[in-house]
């Protein structure tokens, strides 16, 4: 496999077109949605959603309790949860013409349910004044309450995604405050109280895993119940992050795919620039039609 680089890999570039398309949507985000996930992680495949008119809407503020080595979204004491954030998401979903909509949070360990409630207020308020519009929410661990779980669950999302990100032999390092086993059992307790929902987890590949590591984390999550899986390589979003100690080319993340489609996964998505909400309309139709999961 591939060597890191100092340099980023040519496939990483974008094009000036995707340049400008990210500009133009990042105003109506510093205008109608200042918490966009997309911007506050610095997300680098941003431009390629926006071409689209597809975002990810960070919910419970910008502000994260705990502080992991490989994002950029900022650390410390969060604000109270503010219900007005869905008047801006509503908003939001009318002016792009979304058909699909992503919600995300930072962790809220302050809070005594790690802010399920908020995620089951605003999934219910889009349902109620759109209900063709699908919502997939990215959760955080609620530090293992599986109530909280349930209130997210109750919401009636039609994906519910909860990402691994790394390996188990990589927590220590780059998801501090986070527990592998803890984050396998939110997946497996999903699929055990929702059958009928899509379950969905990504990884991140570049700080330091090998094969047979990420060939476990595949059997791990996989035994999770999880429906959709998405491989993608990390980028050091700032100079505090971890640093990439090896670029993938798209050639190893077509293998990669092929060795996790071997677990059984409904779906996968694969490439250099995959994140877990990239494209996450089009992996939604994927696995629905692949599985035959829903009828029409």
């Amino acid at each position: 496999m591939t060597t890191s680089t100092k340099r980023l890999p040519s496939w990483f570039k974008s094009k000036k077109s995707k340049l400008t398309a990210t500009k133009s949507l990042s105003k109506l985000l510093e205008t109608e949605v200042p918490n966009s996930i997309c911007q506050e992680a610095r997300c680098p495949n941003r431009s390629e959603c926006f071409t689209k008119g597809v975002l990810t809407f960070m919910i419970l503020g910008i502000t994260c309790t705990r502080n992991c080595a490989f994002c950029s979204v900022t650390h410390g004491i969060p604000k109270p949860p503010n219900k007005n954030e869905a008047h801006s998401i509503l908003s939001a979903i009318e002016k792009l013409n979304l058909k699909f909509v992503v919600l995300t949070s930072p962790n809220r360990d302050d809070l005594d349910d790690g802010g399920a409630g908020h995620y089951a207020y605003i999934v219910k308020e889009i349902k109620k004044k759109y209900p063709s519009v699908k919502v997939e929410v990215l959760i955080p661990d609620f530090q293992g309450d599986e109530d909280a779980l349930k209130t997210v669950i109750d919401s009636k999302p039609d994906v519910i995604n909860h990402n691994m990100e790394t390996i188990s032999g990589l927590y220590y390092k780059a998801r501090k405050g986070s527990v592998y086993k803890r984050s396998l059992e939110v997946l497996k307790k999903t699929k055990e109280l929702a059958p009928h929902i899509l379950t969905k987890s990504g990884l991140m590949v570049g700080l330091g895993e090998n094969e047979d590591q990420l060939i476990q984390a595949f059997k791990d999550i996989s035994n999770s119940n999880v429906d959709i899986l998405t491989l993608g390589q990390y980028l050091k979003p700032d100079k505090n992050n971890l640093d990439v100690e090896r670029y993938y080319t798209p050639e190893e993340f077509d293998q990669l795919k092929n060795h996790a489609l071997e677990f059984g996964f409904k779906y996968v998505f694969s490439g250099p620039l995959v994140r877990s909400s990239y494209l996450a309309e089009h992996i939604f139709e994927g696995a629905k039609e692949g599985a035959e999961l829903f009828e029409h």
